[in-house]
């Protein structure tokens, strides 16, 4: 797939989704979703991730991230750059540019925003929108190394190949929790970031 073809999909899901047309619904809207019912928090807590599409003369890649040890939440867990809105972000867009910019140093200038895709909602309280962005090149990366162990890029055709797709499940708080997972290597993409990676799949390749 070409990234033409990849930005003209986005586009047309996120202003779908802004005008609030009909389309057909991600397969994967919460940590729930494979979980049964879960009643959720009264109050949902807005956050934004950047999805960073880095693109490169060999292909397109996704820039993610991989977090402390010692981080109080997601220990260790691999995750797109982003975080909590604040209250001096105007917007979704800007709390995933700032987020990105404080985690990794990558300066919003390289990054074109292409559109916010579906929703994602976290065991934790949170509502994630997912912001799509294509990295272009020139970028450098400064990881807070309080925040961020690592800063690696997996090939795009890893996560729109579903033999990379898989349902794996752990015992939490006493019950067993399914999730998608996406290894690639050593990596374990899973949880919240392999349920967004799988609702970018089914945007770039079943369409609308």
């Amino acid at each position: 797939m070409t990234l033409e073809e990849i930005v003209r999909r986005v586009r047309d899901r996120s202003a779908r989704l802004a005008s609030g047309l009909p389309v057909a619904p991600p397969p994967i809207g919460s940590d729930f979703s494979l979980n049964g019912v879960v009643p959720p928090p009264e109050r949902w807590r807005p956050a934004s991730v950047l999805v960073p599409l880095v693109k490169h003369d060999r292909g397109v890649t996704v820039l993610l991230t991989q977090r402390t040890d010692d981080m109080p939440s997601h220990a260790g867990q691999i995750a797109f750059p982003g975080g909590r809105r604040q209250a001096d972000d105007p917007d979704a867009v800007a709390t995933a540019l700032r987020e990105t910019e404080e985690e990794v140093g990558l300066s919003r200038k390289f990054v074109d925003v292409v559109g916010s895709i579906d929703l994602y909602r976290t065991g934790t309280g949170y509502e994630i929108t997912p912001v799509v962005g294509v990295v272009n090149p020139g970028f450098t990366l400064h990881a807070d190394p309080r925040e961020v162990a690592d800063v690696f890029e997996v090939p795009l055709e890893h996560f729109l190949d579903e033999v990379n797709h898989r349902i794996d499940s752990r015992t939490w708080q006493g019950r067993e929790r399914r999730y998608y997972a996406m290894p690639y290597g050593e990596r374990y993409i899973w949880g919240a970031t392999a349920g967004m990676l799988k609702n970018l799949h089914f945007i770039l390749t079943a369409g609308t």
